[in-house]
């Protein structure tokens, strides 16, 4: 039997860009629209073209090559004709191949924020739909309010949706624009507007605001709906919208789905979600959730030693879907609560092998349970634990040596009276019997520290100029001005290859530093120096 289709439609750059503290350019837009084509969407809607100088920058030109590139705009105003409506006009002349005209579906806001009859809001949907087709693009219409509409008035509701899809709408899309509409009345809807339009011109539009986003658009294609609409990583106004990180990889190796339907995304493209997940929060300039379904770190991570064991023996015993199926691995840390089966697995994967009644397994479990007792988290620190682990079975060798640091902060008065901060270090390294003194400011005292001691590493300072840290973590582990202190660095290099390190002190600078001679010494025994 031959598969329904189901379409993706791809809101990040539109919906997605109402999300607090995103603000795309349109460079960032490029980008941003190239990976989605790249990765097999069907839709990637771009934005408002004439809304503000970004998006109407963007739709001067197509910017997909196989997604139907998809602008975003409101049907014409009532008591205005389609040739005379400049939003309408914006969006007839982009370089857009579909448009999404919005539309109020409850009739309580086409009174208070439309100031229209609710017949004139039925002309302005159908005129807007008409004129898209005469210029050759695809229509769509947005049902904004539409499961809230329908609650309080079905009739006007579903008025709405049949008028779309009568006037040529190829997708007429049901949208839960608050958010509050559970999974049970968004399938009984969907069923009832089912048989007014057909399923293969119903689109489902959720937003996550009892976090039910993806059970909600799951619900509505078990009732019928063949177009999905959702952004990546779930990023929009509020709470956010469906996560399309989520449900692309549930439609694909769910049998439930996947015996059903199929998508524009094959699976070796579902091997590449979770480097796209967490290149879209790179371009963000956010640590990716560790914990997201399907491509988080942690996702496919285990800490109890009785979990490993049976995961190394059935990975199916604690394994939804294979980690590699979505492009993630499995993870089994290191911790005070791990047994000789995490400890074994983790060193397997980082090609140390050590037989498991071998003494020297022993100290270094006992060791690591003596640190993480001090406050040194080895789970969330994979680059510090190989260090000690080779330490203890192997040996690290020892590239350099810091004699001695120094870091002062210097608060005054600059030229024209400005009060500003100082902060200055000092480093002093022997790299294979030669003496080096680094000086270096920052802004704040652990990134001149930082600057210091990356500043001239002798011979070794070829294999560390592609060295960066992109994310700085302090924990207080107890109260009080002499608290101990955890510090968390992750680091990265030209590869993609991410680490994390970590140090703890009473001294939050001295944390810094064991965190980040870590890291150094982890990039140059990756990178095979040679001492």
């Amino acid at each position: 039997m031959s598969k329904e289709k189901l379409y993706l439609f791809d809101t990040t750059l539109r919906d997605g860009a109402q999300t607090p503290g995103i603000d795309f350019s349109v460079e960032d837009k490029i980008a941003i629209a190239k990976m989605l084509d790249d990765f097999g969407l069907d839709y990637v809607e771009g934005g408002y073209p004439g809304a503000n100088p970004a998006d109407t920058a963007f739709f001067t030109e197509n910017r997909t090559e196989n997604a139907k590139f998809t602008a975003f705009g409101m049907t014409k105003r009532a008591g205005v004709s389609t040739s005379n409506d400049p939003g309408l006009a914006a969006l007839l002349a982009s370089s857009a191949t579909a448009i999404c005209f919005v539309a109020k579906a409850w009739d309580y806001h086409v009174r208070v924020a439309l100031g229209c009859t609710n017949e004139e809001n039925l002309q302005s949907i159908e005129a807007s739909i008409k004129a898209a087709i005469e210029v050759g693009k695809e229509a769509l219409l947005d049902c904004e309010h539409f499961f809230d509409g329908y609650k309080a008035n079905p009739k006007y509701a579903l008025a709405c949706a049949k008028t779309a899809y009568e006037a040529g709408a190829r997708w007429v899309v049901l949208c839960d624009t608050n958010g509050g509409t559970l999974p049970g009345e968004i399938s009984e809807i969907v069923q009832k507007v089912a048989e007014h339009v057909p399923g293969k011109n119903l689109g489902i539009h959720t937003h996550n605001d009892t976090e039910q986003a993806v059970a909600n658009t799951l619900a509505a294609v078990r009732a019928g709906v063949r177009q999905i609409q959702g952004t990546i990583n779930g990023i929009g106004e509020r709470c956010g919208n469906a996560n399309l990180i989520s449900i692309i990889p549930t439609l694909l190796l769910k049998a439930e789905f996947a015996d059903k339907y199929e998508t524009g995304i094959d699976h070796n493209k579902l091997k590449e979600i979770t480097r796209l997940s967490r290149a879209f929060d790179e371009l963000l300039n956010r640590a990716p959730q560790e914990q997201a379904a399907y491509v988080g770190a942690s996702a496919f991570a285990t800490k109890a030693g009785i979990h490993a064991s049976a995961l190394l023996k059935e990975p199916e015993t604690y394994e939804h879907v294979p980690p590699g199926s979505i492009g993630n691995s499995r993870h089994v840390m290191v911790s005070d609560q791990a047994g000789k089966s995490n400890f074994l697995a983790e060193l397997s994967k980082r090609g140390i092998e050590v037989s498991k009644s071998d003494p020297r397994l022993d100290t270094l479990i006992s060791l690591v349970k003596e640190r993480e007792a001090e406050g040194f988290a080895y789970e969330a620190a994979d680059a510090s634990f190989e260090l000690l682990a080779r330490r203890s079975l192997g040996g690290v060798p020892v590239f350099f040596q810091v004699e001695s640091f120094r870091v002062g902060v210097e608060r005054r008065f600059n030229a024209i009276g400005e009060i500003v901060t100082v902060s200055e270090a000092v480093v002093k390294l022997n790299v294979a019997g030669e003496q080096f003194l680094s000086v270096s400011e920052g802004q704040g005292p652990v990134n001149a520290l930082d600057s210091a001691l990356r500043k001239d590493l002798g011979k070794y300072q070829s294999h560390i100029e592609d060295l960066e840290l992109v994310d700085y973590k302090v924990r207080i582990l107890n109260g009080g001005t002499e608290a101990i202190t955890r510090v968390l660095i992750e680091s990265t290099d030209e590869s993609g290859k991410r680490w994390w390190t970590v140090g703890v002190s009473d001294n939050i600078i001295d944390a810094s530093f064991q965190a980040l001679l870590d890291s150094i010494t982890y990039k140059l025994m990756k990178s095979d120096a040679v001492v």
